[in-house]
């Protein structure tokens, strides 16, 4: 393996954690908020819903420019994360973490809230009167009756994430082995008019893309329609 084909491999391995960890924390942020979002008639769901959908209209420039001012070592997230974690969360795989996980919030939480909200609240109501509170219907009824549907916005948030450009740009940089995913190892070799490294990594990139989409279709409920 030559010193370039390493580099795309190191780029690789770390787009795989970064879309992993990012699917993991929106797993367990995401799916309580989305089933509040599917089941709560407050007054302010609306707000949080549209807070929660923000990244997919805000470009990401935007949205990475003000992650890095309050990443700043003077601002208070910014003084906090440096003194739990010893070091800044500007251009860390630590601040790409928290970036990716905003940035994909709402492409795991509309699809978790579209799957919850189409559980028979039926069988909500008989689990309440069984005796079962909030907490276990949601474990034992809920969430198994929307699983297709929340795996199958885990698999987005993932395939989301490893397509990420211009928030990991802004907030990561290109710090090789930290920060450095494909998308930023695949601009690199366009910038360099280096087409070999960047067929090569637009392949991986659309492999990734292709399975992810692949295992999306698979989770997806097939209605028969024909008996």
């Amino acid at each position: 393996m030559d010193g370039l084909s390493a580099e795309i491999w190191q780029s690789v391995a770390l787009t795989i954690k970064l879309a992993s960890a990012t699917t993991v924390i929106l797993l367990i942020i995401g799916t309580p908020l989305a089933w509040w979002l599917a089941r709560s008639k407050a007054i302010w769901t609306e707000a949080v819903a549209t807070i929660v959908a923000l990244p997919l209209v805000l470009p990401p420039t935007v949205l990475g420019f003000y992650l890095l001012v309050a990443f700043a070592p003077r601002a208070p997230l910014g003084r906090g994360f440096a003194a739990l974690l010893g070091h800044p969360l500007a251009f860390s795989f630590e601040g790409l973490l928290l970036a990716s996980v905003l940035y994909s919030l709402p492409f795991a939480v509309q699809p978790f809230a579209a799957a919850l909200s189409r559980v028979d609240p039926r069988l909500v109501e008989a689990s309440y009167a069984l005796g079962a509170g909030r907490l276990e219907t949601f474990f034992r009824v809920s969430l198994p009756l929307a699983r297709p549907g929340v795996v199958a916005g885990a698999v987005l948030a993932f395939a989301h994430t490893i397509g990420e450009f211009g928030v990991v740009l802004m907030v990561g940089g290109n710090v090789p082995g930290q920060t450095r995913t494909l998308s930023i190892a695949l601009f690199d070799a366009v910038e360099q008019l280096d087409w070999a490294a960047a067929h090569r990594t637009s392949l991986v990139l659309l492999a990734l893309s292709f399975a992810a989409l692949v295992a999306t279709h698979a989770l997806q409920p097939r209605s028969s329609t024909s008996r």
